[in-house]
């Protein structure tokens, strides 16, 4: 992280991230205008280039400083004494509603980022993206409780089957939301569809489970 700047007043410093999630949020890293991030934050331009040596350092900055949030405000919320897998699924789900409400801007520019399906990034930030979609693997699977589903159902090939059913509706979404802004998508429609699925899979796989 940019010590330099993590020494600045915390105000201040707050008034530029915020400024800048919103632009890049709303325009993606080529359309996004550092003149319109120092107007907003107010403050000089020659500051912000202080602070970062361009706006592809300061862009990386943002991604990791919403990474390590995204570490801290969603998987780490996690309840893992939770052994209901579906329940946990809806539980993260919850927990990442929440996390739009805390911190709409930052959720709309990794919305933007990860729809922008960009290569070639710092080592050190591809290896935190990956160690979030470990982790949040490892959120979603461990600590379940396999006599929840029914008896002449092959849990693990359920495991695999639920993965790999939100795996492709993930990538489906994500295909079908590419190239759009992330802050003008309506995302009720999809959330109201997930805990369909939800709902669906307990219908399929639990034993007795009449849906909650």
């Amino acid at each position: 992280m940019n010590e330099k700047f993590l020494n600045l007043d915390p105000q201040k410093q707050a008034r530029i991230i915020d400024a800048a999630l919103q632009e890049f949020g709303e325009q993606g890293y080529e359309q996004a205008s550092t003149n319109r991030i120092v107007k907003s934050a107010g403050i000089g331009k020659g500051m912000l280039f202080y602070y970062f040596k361009n706006k592809q350092s300061f862009y990386y900055y943002l991604l990791e400083y919403s990474l390590d949030l995204t570490l801290k405000d969603f998987l780490a919320k996690v309840d893992m004494e939770e052994e209901d897998f579906i329940e946990r699924l809806y539980q993260m789900a919850q927990v990442k509603l929440a996390l739009f409400d805390k911190h709409p801007d930052m959720m709309n520019f990794l919305g933007t980022f990860m729809l922008a399906n960009e290569h070639n990034l710092p080592k050190s930030i591809q290896e935190k993206y990956e160690k979030i979609q470990v982790l949040a693997h490892q959120k979603m699977f461990d600590g379940i409780n396999y006599q929840l589903f029914r008896q002449d159902v092959d849990v693990k090939k359920a495991f695999d089957l639920i993965r790999w059913s939100f795996e492709g509706y993930q990538n489906e979404l994500k295909a079908k939301l590419q190239g759009k802004k992330f802050n003008e998508i309506d995302l009720t429609p999809y959330w109201e569809e997930f805990y369909d699925y939800l709902k669906l899979l307990k219908q399929v796989y639990y034993e007795n489970e009449e849906g909650k």
